[in-house]
């Protein structure tokens, strides 16, 4: 987001490197933020004293303040915290799971919240990626400078001192660990098609290059592996597949799973001749390794696939980029599937 504006509020139009740590670390999320989650989430109304949870309690919840204030006491010699509207906490139980709170939360009025859950996070993941990209940011500055400020006043107490580095240490891996997965496919550890569109939208703003190989890859006959065999045989001829594609990509090109069966990558090469070695080496590959496989009718590993290359220009559309290199996957599945096939951009 370096080149980007903060989304909504009263930041709205500022660039990141222009706000200063207080900025990034406030727990007063923007009008766009509030919006997002108020659509996501849902509202849950409390009364005067009403406590939310205790320190220790494990939460998987986050909330915003929509109307009213909340005490957060944080115990010891640690001072509290008053939270008005549009003002959020109990984001680590939301973002870790199962995380032990580190204090007690009380109304100190009648009010309202918005409450968001794990499953209401990944709807707001699925709907602004971007958006949710910058409030981890905030997320993890906030945690790690509270968690700064937390070992300097238990200086003294050597034991505290450690307990405090550890927890950030933990924290700060968590935090990092959940950004990441907002990019990344779980069954194959390659990137989704969320981190893809993030990784060609950054290509774009750093200008890296005119244009692009993209190469689509398509398991031939993967519905009948899931209905003879099962989906776990079905989810590591997957992995086999991701497997593959790791062992062929240079460290600038990026491989992603867009969904089902279906994969791509995106080559820095724009060479013609670079880009169909790639799509060759996979289809090869695959089809080594099928003609590896022991007794007929034993659980495959592999299944035979269609790949599809073209080029594209760094500036224009996905869904052009998509169509060209789709066409010439359906060439080949037309043509018996376990080839490559090449589409010119006209």
């Amino acid at each position: 987001m370096s080149a980007r504006t903060v989304p909504g509020g009263a930041a709205a139009g500022v660039p990141r490197a222009e706000l200063g740590e207080e900025a990034m670390t406030t727990a007063i999320l923007s009008a766009e933020e509030v919006a997002l989650f108020a659509r996501m989430g849902r509202l849950r109304s409390i009364q005067q004293g009403q406590v939310l949870f205790r320190r220790g309690d494990r939460g998987t919840s986050m909330y915003v303040v929509s109307r009213g204030e909340v005490d957060l006491d944080f115990g010891d010699d640690l001072r509290p915290k008053r939270l008005g509207p549009n003002e959020f906490f109990g984001e680590l139980g939301l973002l870790i799971g199962d995380h032990g709170r580190s204090a007690d939360a009380v109304a100190v009025c009648e009010g309202e919240l918005i409450e968001l859950r794990h499953e209401a996070f990944e709807r707001l993941v699925e709907h602004a990626p971007v958006v949710v990209s910058f409030f981890l940011r905030r997320a993890i500055m906030r945690v790690v400078l509270n968690e700064q400020g937390l070992i300097r006043r238990l200086r003294r107490r050597n034991q505290d001192l450690q307990a405090a580095l550890d927890r950030l240490h933990a924290t700060t891996h968590q935090l990092n660990r959940t950004e990441e997965l907002v990019r990344t496919d779980e069954l194959t550890g390659l990137y989704n098609r969320r981190g893809l569109m993030m990784h060609v939208q950054e290509c774009r703003d750093i200008g890296k290059a005119d244009r692009f190989g993209l190469v689509l890859v398509d398991c031939d006959r993967f519905k009948q592996v899931n209905d003879d065999f099962g989906h776990l045989t079905g989810d590591r001829v997957l992995q086999s597949v991701a497997s593959i594609l790791r062992a062929v990509i240079g460290p600038e090109d990026l491989a992603c799973r867009l969904g089902g069966d279906e994969f791509c990558l995106v080559i820095a090469s724009g060479s013609r001749d670079e880009v169909m070695r790639v799509a060759n080496y996979i289809a090869r590959t695959a089809g080594e390794l099928l003609a590896m496989e022991g007794n007929e009718g034993a659980p495959p590993v592999i299944c035979q696939l269609s790949v599809g290359a073209c080029l594209v220009e760094a500036g224009s559309d996905w869904n052009a980029w998509y169509a060209r290199a789709d066409a010439a996957l359906y060439r080949a599945k037309r043509h018996g599937g376990g080839r490559v096939e090449w589409q010119d951009p006209t």
